[in-house]
């Protein structure tokens, strides 16, 4: 077994790079800008960061976590807003420049197996994880092994559609995707802001409605309606998959409220007369990223 993992994080604006021990522990850490629309530019920034991150004279293995994912009958990049990787060969082309095992998932699922591994689901055989932030998405982990499936799109759960309970007549929200109604449309950050645009002509973000939530109506409303949409999301979940535990990440995950208010309305829900799946926020929050890349080789 490989003693050292190194982790690459690949974001629209900086790559962020870890070197994990034999334990897990962190033992280094790096971050450089991306090199925006530059594929090979991309590549080398990854590459340096290896270099500096390997110990001297030691084996290594590398993970890295993308936006986006590779078509597992192409090999060729998808789905990812660093737009200069769709339709390339990321994955064969950066295994080729490395000295070093490479493995390459997307960036929800290193999240949902960082914290299978050592977080917020390590007790847990069955893991779902959530990032509600800008977006939002999904990874599932069996046995601390990520769950790809057979399109390679496991756990994409920010485009799978809200469910809708109470009939009422919504506008349809276009999502990225081509699609109508992803959830991404309704329990991310930027739904959040938008919804409140919308209704008040003014624009603010999620900290600002936090702020004023109690003298504001409006943003009481929409974190009401948040909570409600996200808890009635979880539950499809739960009725699908059954997970030991749900763990939350990204930047609406720090709110309180989440978990005083969703748990109790998804065990209210599920289809069972007992539910008590534990809705958790993640340990290694933004860290989850880049670890979790580090932890893609298989867990001994």
């Amino acid at each position: 077994m490989t003693a050292h993992r190194i982790g690459i994080d690949l974001g629209g604006t900086k790559i962020e790079g870890v070197l994990l021990g034999p334990d897990g522990a962190e033992s280094a850490r790096l971050r450089v800008p991306t090199p925006r629309g530059d594929y090979d530019g991309t590549m080398a920034a990854i590459i340096s960061l290896v270099d500096q991150l390997r110990p001297d004279g030691m084996d290594v293995t590398v993970g890295v976590g993308t936006p986006g994912s590779a078509n597992p009958a192409t090999g060729l990049h998808r789905n990812s807003n660093s737009t200069c990787l769709n339709g390339r060969p990321f994955a064969s082309d950066l295994a080729a420049r490395l000295d070093w095992p490479l493995a390459m998932a997307n960036d929800a699922n290193c999240f949902a197996l960082s914290e299978a591994v050592d977080g917020g689901g390590r007790d847990g055989r069955v893991v779902f994880g959530v990032i509600l932030g800008t977006g939002c998405g999904g990874g599932v982990v069996v046995d601390r092994e990520v769950v790809v499936g057979h399109n390679g799109i496991g756990g994409e759960w920010g485009h799978m559609a809200l469910p809708r309970r109470d009939g009422a007549a919504w506008s349809p929200r276009p999502c990225y995707c081509g699609r109508s109604d992803c959830l991404e449309q309704y329990i991310s950050g930027t739904a959040l802001e938008a919804e409140y645009e919308a209704a008040t002509g003014t624009t603010a973000t999620v900290e600002d409605m936090l702020a004023r939530i109690d003298q504001d109506e409006t943003a009481r409303r929409i974190f009401d309606t948040f909570h409600d949409r996200l808890a009635e999301s979880l539950v499809t979940v739960v009725d699908i998959l059954d997970p030991d535990v749900i763990v939350l990440g990204g930047g609406l995950s720090n709110l309180d409220s989440i978990y005083e208010q969703v748990p109790p309305l998804v065990h209210a829900r599920a289809f069972s007369d007992h539910c008590r799946t534990p809705i958790r926020r993640a340990v290694h929050g933004d860290s989850s990223g880049v670890r979790g890349a580090a932890w893609l080789h298989a867990v001994e």
